[in-house]
């Protein structure tokens, strides 16, 4: 009898019972991203300010490559949020679409990524005439404050304030309140995602058609679970923004006693992963990248948003990490820009 050959079995055996990683970068995103490597995520930030420098002037270059929309007119008006503070809301939209009164006419309210503490309007400005000039459908987008300024409620209560000004001033402002759509990426998914929640709570007539949620940010506790992952997600070696950093604007945001704890006092409207119900919310479109960050907890809402008996249209794109429009001619990119056009145009 050999032994011999024991611990050679063993070794198989061990290597066998390791799980397979089958996460890798869409071919074509592969492709585009290869002259770019690591160059592609953010850089190590100690503070949210620091996240906040980097993440405006890497944005505002990536905005500016978009071709100009002439046709597209930028006009800025001004509302009072809860406090009293006044806030910015930016109207995209043709002079037809301004001047048309014989046409009822859809709208979204736009609210911009950041991880709630970066970005701007402004910086957001190539990108939304963009969406305007491609659906056909007029943009109004919110100057909400930031944290850690401004943690929250003030974000997504500025928010609020701005899907009721919309609401009041429809008529003078040739939209029809009654297709109104709430859209955002990224943070601004998360806070769309919350004045959707408040619309809903506050009785807001007439309620909010349908939104948007562009690979949504909506849950502490979801980013807390991947930083404390043993052993580490997969998903950090392609992650654009790395979980630290999401982590530290949480924390801006929420409250750093209080951000990833199970048994903390976050309200829904901060992070509506948290939400305990669902039911009542309007029709809902999410995409999220396979390789993102935050693939879970979309994922988890747009299951639970099914189980509560809202319309949902829910896609998950293999291969893909989070602000994968940056490779914007690739076949993926296109398809996930469609549908959330076509959402759009369904108002």
């Amino acid at each position: 009898m050999s032994l011999g050959k024991g611990p050679t079995v063993l070794e198989d055996s061990l290597a066998s019972s390791k799980p397979r990683q089958s996460l890798k970068y869409d071919p074509e995103y592969a492709r585009w991203r290869a002259p770019f490597g690591d160059k592609t995520r953010v850089p190590p930030c100690a503070t949210p300010l620091a996240f906040r420098r980097f993440n405006d002037i890497f944005m505002r270059a990536v905005w500016a490559l978009l071709p100009p929309q002439p046709s597209i007119i930028r006009t800025r008006h001004k509302c009072a949020s809860y406090d009293g503070a006044e806030i910015g809301i930016v109207r995209f939209a043709t002079t037809e679409q301004m001047e048309d009164e014989t046409k009822s006419q859809p709208v979204v309210l736009y609210l911009h990524g950041g991880a709630m503490v970066a970005m701007s309007v402004d910086i957001f400005a190539p990108r939304l005439a963009n969406l305007a000039a491609e659906s056909g459908v007029q943009v109004f987008a919110v100057e909400y404050r930031l944290a850690p300024e401004h943690p929250h409620p003030t974000p997504v209560e500025d928010c609020y304030a701005a899907l009721t000004w919309l609401s009041t001033y429809a008529a003078e402002l040739n939209v029809d309140p009654t297709r109104v759509g709430l859209m955002g990426d990224s943070a601004g998914g998360g806070l769309a995602a919350g004045v959707a929640l408040m619309a809903r709570d506050r009785r807001l007539k007439p309620p909010v058609k349908q939104q948007i949620l562009i690979y949504p940010m909506l849950d502490d506790k979801s980013t807390a679970a991947l930083s404390r992952a043993i052993p580490p997600s997969p998903l950090e070696n392609f992650a654009t923004i790395p979980n630290s950093i999401i982590m530290m604007c949480w924390e801006a945001y929420v409250g750093k006693e209080k951000a990833g704890k199970d048994d903390a006092d976050v309200s829904p409207y901060a992070a509506p992963g948290r939400a305990k119900d669902l039911r009542g919310l309007p029709s809902t479109y999410i995409d999220v990248g396979g390789l993102d960050l935050f693939r879970d907890e979309c994922a988890s809402f747009a299951t639970r948003l099914a189980a509560a008996d809202v319309e949902v249209e829910f896609h998950l794109f293999p291969g893909l990490p989070h602000g994968f429009e940056s490779a914007s001619d690739i076949g993926a990119t296109k398809r996930a820009a469609e549908g959330r056009i076509r959402w759009m145009r369904n108002l």
